[in-house]
């Protein structure tokens, strides 16, 4: 050969390219998708925050991300579960479940 590299020192130089490449994607797309997931985060509690100072429907349907805590202080209810016999484990709350909210009025 007239340049004086071998095909295997090429090849190896091209390798190391491409993982350099793919790599550095795998990174770029990490932080895409990491902003992208704390732009959805602070949109979803400043809607929370915004809505603190609404009065909650009897019937309250679970959304995205709500856990029966940020409901609770959403709308005033410390006795969601105790009202709700449905909800075995408080843990287990899911986008769609359906519960029962009696908003906070000085219980005795």
């Amino acid at each position: 050969m007239a340049c004086g590299c071998s095909s295997t020192a090429m090849a190896e130089k091209i390798s190391w390219n491409c993982a350099v490449f793919v790599a550095l994607m795998l990174v770029l797309s990490s932080c895409e998708s990491n902003t992208s997931d704390f732009t959805t985060q602070m949109m979803f509690h400043e809607s929370v925050s915004n809505s603190n100072n609404k009065a909650c429907d009897e019937i309250y349907v679970v959304r995205e991300g709500e856990t029966l805590q940020t409901i609770s202080e959403k709308c005033g209810d410390p006795y969601i579960v105790e009202e709700n016999p449905h909800i075995h484990d408080p843990d287990d709350v899911f986008p769609g479940l359906v519960i029962k909210i009696n908003p906070f009025t000085n219980r005795a």
